[in-house]
């Protein structure tokens, strides 16, 4: 994928001074919700009003969304307030009635993103116009099926584009609904920096209280936009009721939100960032040179199990070695989850290292 310094084009069109910020309900209810959720967010920092129409659910029998009704209850909202429109669309079928109803965003969900047909699909119906297509990442945390379904509109002539960081399924407990994994998008940032990227801090949290600590870190980390989940009556909302605020809450989080800038300018800033990244680069040398070090130990290890044909897998010992692991991360000011996911890949390492020995 070349020339990506297009993609930026369309956000710099809009020419705001803050963030682009998406804003809307989970899903469209009712012509009376759409319209209140638009008038509500009229003269907030929201320049797009989003809403679910047709709703990919995980389980039959929960509310799968009004179906093209609710393009027309949007329509009307735009008419009155000139917010631009964004919706999902998941086949070719939801893009002609999207685009039959001048709505000018188009995403993938995440459920979309997982199948490269059905994102090949999409691409080809909206070949031709002149709409942003944002993509979702896939629930997966695949990088590159990631970028491939942003391949498959840019191979066709979309240069609208952007993507949409809405956080990982997983099983492991966590505070979030979704797992961040910030460093997939910031891997993402660093082969595309001009892909526009925004973060959906509904679906990571799946709980309201969570959004503005998950909106200042995506300011921290150089996001171009936030889509959140806004409804005038987020307790009684047909989908996901827990993660949407309301229009007052959004501005509250908009009021107490730090937008960063790109880089510092003086000289005092730079010296002592430098001071600090120098220290930094001497302590990374120092971890990798230690884990060297424990994998030739492991390699020992992986020798010794082998002439005694012991198997590699030892899963008290794993056990041991992650328990006390986790106690001295929690007395180094590390989570759980951080120590957790670190020890797994260096287990992992471990194991491949000792296979070598077969």
């Amino acid at each position: 994928m070349q020339n990506n310094k297009k993609f930026r084009t369309w956000l710099d069109a809009f020419a705001l001074s803050h963030p682009l910020v998406i804003a809307g309900p989970c899903s469209a209810e009712t012509e009376e919700q759409v319209l209140e959720t638009a008038r509500q967010l009229k003269n907030s920092e929201a320049t797009v009003l989003r809403a679910g129409i047709w709703k990919p659910r995980t389980r039959p029998g929960n509310f799968e969304g009004v179906g093209a009704l609710g393009l027309k209850w949007m329509q009307k909202a735009k008419a009155e307030t000139g917010l631009l429109l964004a919706t999902e669309v998941a086949n070719p079928h939801h893009v002609a009635l999207a685009l039959d109803h001048d709505i000018d965003i188009l995403w993938i969900g995440a459920r979309t993103t997982v199948s490269p047909f059905n994102v090949q699909e999409i691409a080809e119906a909206v070949k031709g116009t002149d709409k942003i297509i944002l993509v979702k990442n896939p629930v997966n945390p695949d990088l590159a099926l990631w970028l491939g379904a942003v391949e498959r509109f840019f191979n066709i002539g979309i240069t609208k584009l952007g993507v949409i960081h809405r956080g990982f399924s997983t099983y492991d407990k966590s505070k979030y609904r979704n797992l961040p994994e910030w460093q997939i998008p910031i891997d993402l940032q660093n082969q595309f920096p001009d892909l526009p990227l925004i973060l959906d801090p509904s679906h990571i949290s799946g709980k309201r209280e969570n959004i503005l600590e998950l909106s200042q870190t995506a300011m921290d980390l150089n996001y171009d936009g936030l889509m959140i989940e806004t409804h005038p009556n987020p307790d009684e909302a047909w989908s996901d009721a827990e993660q949407q605020v309301t229009p007052q809450q959004l501005f509250e989080i908009f009021k107490n939100l730090k937008v960063r800038e790109k880089e510092g300018s003086t000289e005092t800033y730079k010296d002592e960032l430098n001071r600090y990244r120098k220290h930094i680069d001497v302590i990374d040398d120092q971890i990798v040179q230690l884990l060297g070090k424990r994998m030739h130990i492991v390699d020992g290890i992986g020798e010794l199990k082998h002439k005694n044909n012991v198997a590699i897998l030892q899963v008290k010992r794993w056990n041991e070695v992650l328990k006390r692991m986790i106690a001295a991360g929690k007395e180094n000011n590390l989570s759980e989850a951080f120590v957790m996911q670190l020890y797994r890949a260096i287990h992992q390492e471990s194991i491949e290292h000792q296979q070598k020995n077969k």
